[in-house]
């Protein structure tokens, strides 16, 4: 079984901000898969199904970013979820607006979200698709609160497909494959 988390904050001053892309791929995934997103349970929405053949939870925590480890380790738990079978999709400052890249583990890189599954997992591995949001012109709060302007909007559709189709990746030829297709990924 996998299980696919998309980090964001719930609440409708959030929706489509750039803190909740893995809330969007999120929901991307559970359309294209026919996977609705309506059970509450974990510390967050969910919702259960198969891609390419293999069992898989779709995961919104609703605990907001700074404490989505809680949900993720409730159902990694309780469903006894190995690790390596763990996906996060999240906000990357780093990565500009049209980028993506794949990791099979490493730091949280300043990411609260992701600091935060980190110690709720006690360890680093676990796969992350990191959606590029760009760099702060200003305060950082308020850039990752912020939506994107109508030009990053129209990139942002390219690279939710590019991720939705590298979480499918993942699940059915692994992470190393899906690093090599998809890293080079740039709209």
């Amino acid at each position: 079984m996998f299980l696919v988390v998309g980090l964001g904050n719930i609440g409708k001053q959030y929706e489509h901000t750039r803190h909740n892309v893995g809330f969007d791929i999120i929901d991307l995934i559970g359309d294209r898969y026919n996977i609705p997103i309506s059970r509450e349970k974990f510390k967050g929405m969910y919702g259960e199904g198969n891609i390419s053949g293999k069992k898989v939870t779709l995961l919104k925590p609703s605990t907001y970013m700074n404490l989505s480890g809680e949900s993720v380790r409730e159902v990694t738990n309780f469903y006894k979820i190995k690790n390596e079978n763990i996906i996060v999709v999240y906000d990357d400052i780093s990565l500009d607006v049209g980028r993506l890249r794949i990791r099979s583990q490493g730091s949280a890189g300043g990411h609260n979200g992701i600091k935060n599954i980190i110690a709720n997992l006690g360890t680093d591995i676990f796969s992350r698709i990191k959606i590029g949001v760009g760099q702060p012109k200003g305060e950082l709060v308020s850039h990752v609160l912020g939506k994107f302007s109508a030009d990053d909007s129209e990139k942002l559709k390219e690279v939710f497909k590019a991720g939705v189709d590298a979480v499918e990746n993942i699940i059915s030829t692994g992470i190393i494959e899906s690093m090599n297709r998809f890293n080079g990924f740039k709209i």
